[in-house]
């Protein structure tokens, strides 16, 4: 079976200014990512969060509460740090948090680990008020993808591309399928009046 690869039918032009968007993009990305008091990376499996914190404090002057749907993490007494409704669920009893000393000022971080429910979607964010990054240009870790078989990798992906048009509100790929067969057979049939058909 052989990949169609279509950037090969774009100009050198085309592909400079799809290089400069994705870049500027990333850079868009990052800025926003930046400007959150925390920081943050994904496994299909599970989110790891990290935020600096004073070397004065404590475990115990720590108020962090995680739910299967919320989060909340503050110095007592303080602004949270990251305080929200999660974009999915997770596993309250596969996730937690320990407080850490770093040797970059200001001397320790709290590191908070999610374990999703589902394995196989990507978060675009960490709570749904924090700035979205682009699920959809995340590549799979080569190393847990490249351990499936063709046939399991392939579901994965698939998976993967319908929960990112989901979220997008476009078509999943059995939709778009079902929705070219239409249309397909709508222009070998234009006398036929497809108006009232339902999909699904």
């Amino acid at each position: 079976m052989s990949s169609s690869a279509p950037e090969q039918d774009l100009s050198p032009a085309d592909l400079a200014r799809r290089d400069q968007e994705e870049k500027d993009r990333k850079a868009r990305e990052a800025a926003e990512q930046a400007q959150l008091p925390y920081q943050w990376t994904q496994t299909i499996r599970d989110v790891d969060i990290t935020a600096p914190i004073p070397a004065n404090i404590k475990g115990r002057d720590m108020d962090v509460s995680l739910t299967k749907t919320k989060i909340r993490v503050a110095i007592k007494g303080q602004e949270p740090i990251i305080e929200g409704d999660l974009p999915h669920a997770i596993l309250v009893d596969e996730s937690s948090w320990t407080l850490e000393t770093t040797s970059k000022p200001p001397g320790k971080e709290v590191s908070i680990h999610l374990d999703k429910v589902n394995k196989m979607e990507w978060w675009a964010h960490v709570v749904k008020t924090a700035p979205k990054i682009d699920v959809s240009k995340i590549t799979p870790e080569n190393s847990s993808l490249s351990d499936l078989d063709g046939e399991t990798r392939a579901m994965v992906e698939k998976m993967m591309y319908d929960q990112r048009q989901k979220e997008m509100g476009a078509p999943t790929s059995d939709e778009q399928k079902k929705m070219d067969l239409l249309k397909k057979f709508q222009e070998q049939h234009p006398e036929m009046d497809f108006s009232n058909a339902k999909m699904g």
